[in-house]
């Protein structure tokens, strides 16, 4: 199972916007999450598409109606989707795929970066979806722009690293991507499917010519 995760930056190079798709699509993602994102992007090869609550019911003068902040896109067959404690900023979908059935959470926290008031509400809403689906024996998949690194002082606040980390650690999910540097964008799974597994981690978009974000994806494979 391969899944990737990018912040498309509100499609601020819509120019480029076939590139943008090309780069999605290399990614051969079975799990395809993309936030600050645009309606216009839908990549190719995907039977099923989830999206967040249109931005512009918020601020309609300050967002298109074309954008929301997470798409997934999967061929993966939906079982049901779980309510999140913001509709605008989170989904959360249970899939059934080869390792069982899995909720696939999809995130940006703190869209306001995180040094806003707002971050730390979003940390702790979606620390308690966490909480909620990993005490109901949910298998999960977390994804998404979190607006924090792991592994060096790239972009974090001691608050939202610290949180999330412990968090992550009393629900038993594994950061796969918290050793990539300058990385905000991560991928996180329960440590159930993380064991005995092998994880390739693949960037994209490095040089951040088509985004201000890194792409990530996760190549999950038995050992």
């Amino acid at each position: 199972m391969t899944v990737a995760t990018w912040n498309v930056e509100r499609l601020k190079h819509g120019r480029e916007l076939d590139e943008i798709l090309l780069l999605c699509e290399r990614a051969e993602a079975d799990i395809l999450v993309l936030t600050e994102t645009d309606e216009r992007v839908r990549p190719g090869g995907y039977r099923h598409c989830f999206r967040t609550a249109c931005l512009a019911e918020i601020s309609p003068g300050l967002y298109r109606p074309t954008e929301n902040r997470v798409s997934v896109f999967t061929n993966y067959a939906c079982l049901c989707r779980h309510v999140t404690y913001d509709r605008y900023a989170a989904l959360c979908v249970e899939l059934e795929t080869e390792l069982g059935r899995l909720c696939v959470y999809g995130t940006v926290i703190g869209a306001e970066g995180n040094r806003r008031p707002s971050f730390k509400t979003d940390v702790l809403g979606q620390v308690g979806d966490f909480s909620g689906l990993a005490g109901a024996g949910k298998k999960l998949c977390i994804a998404g722009d979190f607006n924090i690194s792991f592994s060096d002082g790239y972009y974090f606040t001691k608050f939202g690293r610290d949180t999330l980390a412990r968090a992550f650690a009393e629900n038993g999910i594994r950061i796969l991507t918290e050793n990539v540097p300058e990385c905000i964008d991560h991928i996180a799974v329960s440590e159930d499917i993380a064991e005995g597994m092998a994880v390739n981690i693949r960037e994209r978009n490095i040089e951040k010519r088509l985004s201000d974000h890194k792409g990530i994806a996760a190549e999950i494979t038995k050992k």
